[in-house]
């Protein structure tokens, strides 16, 4: 067996490690010693990393991560990069969604979104020699309209947050200043490792191979196919046997995780829906971990969605929560939580939509609606998750009504980015996000029970109910009856902070 890491590996972790050392090997790197060398022409790989929630494919990828980088591969993130010496080899973490991102970077590894790697900022020359002087390989430089002072506040930001846009952002500018254009990635990289790949298309799969020989994709197989897959299921399922690694032990804090327990009580095939409930409330009765709610509290659906299965179910409790709140009908109070749903711009604004998209502006990425922007239908906004998360960007709002084909809408531009509101979102759209404490819908899933319907040769309730509580990171709420909570305090925004490196990257200035 290869060197493993020190701390103490389960039997499939330590043998998906040694297949994936023997993979990186083959590609022209040995962990062992640290020997790089240039990767085989021929170079093309791609093996998958599967298991169920708490099997370890998270510190398999995170001791991955460090090993190489201790080895000398180069870490290629979202932030702006410098000249590569010719033979440097790179590495980069990725995941679906800047909220999926945010979880791998919250336990230490530098992920990014796929987009982010996909489409790469043009910085202005000026600039540039500041990016490079910040990453240790310029001398300081003069710049015109940069005083000492901004230069020094740009230094101090770099030191703390290791951004370059968050640099430039403490140093006065906004982004337009110094990213003048944004362009497909043309040099290809080198490994690439992705997390959450259950959420990957086929076409997303495509656009990575043309950019990374080497491919680590790390997936869930109980959770829910994209929509988009056109029952073809995973990306990963379609690779031969001998590709795809599979661990089955499930790891467990020292004190036990009843949230884990659950989820993985869905496999046995005696448990029905209503065992299951009653397996439920048996953990509440033992962890004030899992909690069987009679209602729905609207307090945390401003920051955390509840998860149902239902669109009407979803339209209900979106409406519920807004007349809550006594949110007006014609417009958004600060504090309401929107996803977006997609980017319409014409092609004449590929630009724009590029740049929107590298900054994690995309389907299904989650929003905090902040204000109104300074022009008419632009909206001023937190992405949760992203790096530098505050935007301001053309918007259309939709408020969809239950049982009317057309939703109605509070203000919107011409063009731009489409919102839904995201106070509750479907168990489809959740995935690969995770929340402090999650609200599950549970009779939409006593419904989806009651159906009877299969899905890739499991119960659909089973797979429903596996995602929507392994969304929980801390506390699982089980909601059983169709109630809201009023909320305890007023809808604001004074939790999201102020963000280090705020970009304004809308172009309001630019119409």
């Amino acid at each position: 067996m290869s060197d493993a890491p020190a701390l103490t590996f389960s039997d499939d972790q330590a043998e998906a490690w040694d297949r994936l050392a023997e993979l990186l090997r083959s590609s022209g790197i040995e962990l062992d010693d640290g020997l790089l060398q240039p990767p085989p022409s021929d170079a093309d790989k791609v093996l998958a990393v599967i298991g169920k929630a708490g099997s370890g494919k998270t510190l398999l990828l995170a001791e991955l991560t460090r090993a190489l980088k201790e080895a000398g591969v180069q870490i290629v993130g979202g932030d702006w990069e410098g000249r590569r010496k010719k033979d440097a080899r790179t590495l980069s973490i990725l995941a679906p969604t800047n909220k999926a991102a945010s979880v791998l970077r919250g336990r230490g590894v530098p992920a990014t979104t796929i987009h982010r790697i996909l489409y790469t900022p043009v910085y202005d020359p000026q600039f540039e020699k500041v990016a490079e002087w910040l990453a240790g390989s310029a001398d300081r430089p003069e710049v015109e309209g940069l005083s000492e002072e901004a230069l020094d506040r740009a230094f101090a930001s770099y030191q703390t947050h290791g951004s370059v846009p968050a640099a430039l952002a403490a140093a006065g500018l906004k982004g337009s200043d110094f990213i003048t254009g944004w362009k497909r990635r043309e040099d290809p990289l080198d490994i690439g490792f992705v997390d959450e790949s259950s959420m990957l298309d086929q076409r997303a799969l495509d656009d990575l191979k043309e950019i990374f020989p080497t491919l680590v994709l790390f997936g869930d197989p109980a959770q829910l196919p994209p929509v988009q897959a056109g029952g073809d299921g995973m990306v990963f399922e379609t690779l031969p046997e001998n590709r795809r690694l599979t661990l089955t032990r499930i790891h467990r804090q020292a004190d036990d995780n009843p949230i884990l327990d659950l989820a993985h009580a869905l496999a046995d095939p005696d448990v029905d829906f209503y065992r299951f409930e009653k397996l439920v409330e048996e953990a509440a009765s033992r962890d004030p971990r899992v909690v069987m709610a009679g209602r729905v509290e609207a307090d945390l659906m401003a920051r955390s969605p509840v998860l149902v299965w239902r669109n009407a179910t979803r339209i209900r409790l979106i409406h519920a929560f807004r007349r809550a709140y006594d949110a007006p009908e014609a417009a958004l109070l600060p504090g309401e939580p929107l996803i977006c749903d997609g980017i319409e711009l014409p092609l004449k604004h590929r630009k724009r939509r590029i740049e929107l998209e590298a900054r994690g502006l995309i389907k299904g990425a989650q929003a905090i609606y902040l204000g109104p922007g300074k022009r008419g239908g632009f909206s001023r906004l937190h992405l949760m998750g992203a790096p530098e998360p505050q935007i301001s960007v053309a918007s259309i709002v939709k408020i969809e009504q239950e049982g009317e084909e057309e939703p109605f809408i509070p203000f919107a531009a011409h063009m731009g980015a489409v919102f839904l509101h995201g106070a509750a979102v479907t168990i489809h759209k959740a995935q690969g996000s995770q929340w402090d404490t999650v609200q599950v819908f549970a009779p939409d899933i006593e419904i989806a029970a009651r159906m009877g319907r299969v899905e890739a040769g499991q119960p659909l309730w089973k797979r429903l109910a596996y995602v929507a509580i392994t969304r929980a990171e801390r506390e699982l709420r089980w909601v059983v009856r169709n109630r809201l909570g009023r909320p305890e305090e007023a809808l604001g925004v004074a939790d999201l902070g102020a963000q280090p490196g705020a970009l304004s990257l809308a172009s309001e200035d630019e119409g």
